[in-house]
């Protein structure tokens, strides 16, 4: 595990070298600058080349390093990030269970608040309802930790305004317009490229912390999670990023958590219609015929709007009915 605020070596000589623009520093000006032995040096450079940075070493000139965008570190992460609350601590791990429940594990802690837990892989990853979600390399896994001073009844607009945080950043990064499905799914051409899960501990209608699961497929093989999920050939699963295409990851993230702490902020003010209003520009299941699957059965009709708690409403028989959480299919 990797977090933000060790103040480590790694990330010091990654400083160092960065602040060079890709010119090369002697390894005697690294010595001097961290305190350390030339072997000590050598040894730390040959550690982050093993991390995937790629740094050139030169006899009497020194070390170069070249940019690498698509590492998830959280000293990439926290580089220009302009976030106040959301990402003021970074835990990075290669692998992980899943980053759900460190996070809930966080949330024992009373000062950890807008804590980041990142994964490159997830071996237990877990969708909505306990759904098994598969997070290969090449994905971004990540979970938030909040701790909400508002009415309990928002917190069922969390999947809502962070799926339209994350098109938002999308667009705004890579240029892709993205769907949102009804409750927590963002979408491209009607497949899934992302999904929310929110976890929540409310006590004495207080809400003591709230945990939000972001699962990105950002560069990853889609038949490779189909064949591992039951609902793989119901839903379809995509990508952002294609196999021999770029894109940024850390630009990403640092987008979508600006995004996220814009509406965060909106709903501690009591302003939420216009995060109602821009999910509903971006959905693909308003104005739709649906059939929504609840815990109590299924209720068939046409997706007509949202209202201010992030339900569903749905016109059914002469009457609207109101879905506050379940799965929706559209007519075909």
């Amino acid at each position: 595990m990797y977090t933000s605020f060790d103040n480590t070596t790694l990330d010091k000589i990654i400083t160092l070298l960065k602040s060079h623009q890709m010119k090369f520093l002697s390894g005697e000006k690294l010595s001097k600058s961290l305190g350390l032995s030339r072997a000590a040096v050598w040894k730390n450079i040959k550690k982050l080349k093993s991390l995937g940075y790629k740094i050139e070493s030169k006899p009497n000139s020194g070390y170069k390093i070249y940019p690498n965008t698509s590492l998830l570190f959280p000293w990439e992460i926290s580089d220009g990030l302009q976030t106040d609350t959301i990402g003021t601590k970074i835990y990075y791990f290669d692998s992980i269970d899943s980053t759900q429940n460190f996070a809930l594990e966080l949330s024992r802690k009373p000062h950890e608040n807008g804590s980041l837990v990142i994964a490159e892989r997830q071996t237990q990853g877990r969708g909505r309802l306990d759904r098994k979600w598969v997070s290969p390399k090449g994905g971004i896994w990540l979970s938030i930790l909040l701790r909400p001073n508002f009415e309990p009844s928002y917190t069922s607009l969390f999947p809502m305004l962070t799926s339209l945080a994350l098109s938002v950043a999308i667009q705004k990064t890579l240029k892709i317009k993205t769907e949102l499905k009804w409750p927590n799914d963002v979408t491209i051409n009607g497949d899934k490229v992302a999904g929310i899960l929110i976890d929540a501990s409310i006590e004495s209608n207080k809400i003591d912390y709230l945990v939000i699961g972001i699962g990105i497929n950002f560069k990853i093989k889609p038949s490779k999670i189909t064949s591992q999920i039951k609902e793989g050939k119901k839903y379809g699963i995509t990508t952002l990023v294609k196999k021999n295409q770029d894109g940024n990851p850390v630009k990403l993230i640092q987008q979508f958590l600006l995004e996220l702490e814009k509406s965060y902020n909106d709903i501690i003010s009591g302003s939420t219609a216009n995060i109602r209003k821009e999910w509903m520009k971006r959905s693909s299941t308003i104005g739709k015929n649906v059939t929504a699957t609840t815990t109590t059965g299924t209720i068939k009709g046409k997706a007509v709007g949202i209202d201010k708690t992030g339900a569903l409403l749905l016109s059914s028989r002469g009457k609207v009915e109101r879905v506050l959480a379940g799965d929706i299919a559209y007519k075909r």
